[in-house]
């Protein structure tokens, strides 16, 4: 096997031989070049909602490619899966009366969210609001603009010179946000969160977290950015961490589980209030990626949708959060774990020791969880069953014994 192929987040210096081989997958299950069978207990990498091997979205996907698999959205182009998959997700956002721009990567779209915001600030008059607020944690993708806007601070590290402009806080300090904005008041643009921390930890926000920055940012004149590629389509119970915890975003992001992964997409929406800055006559948006509006993704996205909807899959995210939690409940008091975090169908189990060899064990006994760090994360398709999620348990039981 060839070594031509540099992968992502990974050593190296590992050679192609030695990495495992996804081949094929149904429901909640991979499985491997040589047959064998894995609970995706990751959900691919936090976006699989559906499941695996679905032809209603595959099928649309490929009656799409028949047709015309891309052409671009610039002006004076459009196309009818654009146009239909963003009605769709605004109707299900917080921003109902909002607008949708698309791209492809979650890594666009938070690069996106963050020239909008200061487009929005130049265009109010406010050109010394360029500040953006970041918390310890947070994983914004790994464009220039979000490797400058991560709260993981090894993300940040080898690349030189990062985006100007960019004020840290601790993830959980509301106090420590409020004197930033006391200090930098009228230099801040935006402030830049996940609702539930994910790829930092799986952390979700203290009480009133959230609600705090809105007002923070409503008293100063900055915006509120959610960055939703993980929370985003039904992850925390609602189909976006919005609704889930009651505050409205001014530019939200999203991708992951938009599609449930089966084509690229992603997207901001984007508030009615700063939609009307972007809206007078004359002025041209000099932004955008040649996949915006990609014809074949937004098929995907359309039944991907249409699927979660018809099979109730967002209501069935505190099903799968109770069993979860129970199970993590009885490893903690068994003594496994240190400790266990998260909602919805989110999750991060605390050893308080590298995780790696405990995912290892339980890749042995056939379940995929995502070490980080400490922890190990759990974050399954939302058609995961009942006996699936025992096995996670079990397999993660006897790794940590």
């Amino acid at each position: 096997m060839t070594n031509a192929l540099l992968h992502p987040f990974s050593p190296p210096v590992k050679p192609e031989a030695d990495y495992l081989e996804i081949v094929r997958g149904e429901g909640s299950l991979v499985f491997d070049v040589d047959g064998k069978g894995y609970v995706d207990g990751i959900a691919n990498l936090w976006l699989c909602q559906v499941g695996h091997g679905r032809t209603e979205i595959i099928d649309a996907v490929t009656e799409q490619m028949h047709r015309i698999e891309a052409y671009n959205t610039f002006a004076p182009f459009t196309n009818g899966p654009a146009a239909e998959v963003a009605e769709m997700i605004v109707e299900r956002s917080p921003h109902p009366d909002g607008r949708v721009f698309l791209g492809c990567s979650g890594s666009e779209a938070v690069d996106t969210a963050l020239k909008l915001a200061r487009l929005v600030q130049q265009r109010r008059g406010q050109e010394g609001r360029q500040v953006m607020i970041r918390r310890t944690n947070g994983y914004h993708g790994t464009n220039f603009g979000g490797t400058s806007a991560q709260g993981i601070a090894l993300n940040r590290e080898g690349w030189g010179d990062l985006v100007p402009h960019f004020i840290e806080v601790p993830h959980d300090d509301l106090e420590a946000a409020a004197t930033v904005f006391a200090e930098h008041g009228e230099r801040i643009a935006a402030v830049l969160t996940e609702p539930v921390q994910g790829a930092g930890g799986v952390h979700p926000p203290v009480d009133g977290y959230l609600e705090g920055l809105r007002h923070l940012c409503d008293d100063n004149g900055a915006l509120l950015i959610f960055d939703e590629v993980i929370c985003g389509f039904g992850r925390t119970g609602s189909w976006f961490g919005a609704q889930t915890f009651g505050v409205t975003p001014d530019l939200m992001t999203f991708a992951k589980g938009v599609t449930s992964g089966y084509q690229p997409l992603s997207g901001v929406t984007v508030s009615l209030s700063v939609c009307s800055e972007l809206e007078e006559p004359g002025f041209l948006l000099r932004t955008g990626y040649t996949y915006s509006g990609h014809q074949a993704s937004c098929a995907a996205g359309i039944a991907n949708i249409e699927l979660m909807e018809a099979e109730g899959l967002v209501d069935r995210v505190d099903s799968i959060g109770e069993r979860l939690r129970a199970g993590l409940t009885a490893l903690e008091g068994d003594g496994l774990l240190e400790s266990w975090r998260g909602m919805g169908a989110i999750y991060a189990a605390e050893l308080g020791r590298d995780a790696v060899s405990a995912r290892d064990k339980m890749l042995e006994a056939g379940v995929i969880v995502r070490p980080m760090g400490t922890c190990l994360a759990i974050c399954p398709p939302l058609v995961i069953t009942d006996d699936e999620i025992g096995r996670i348990i079990d397999a993660m039981a006897d790794a940590l014994r």
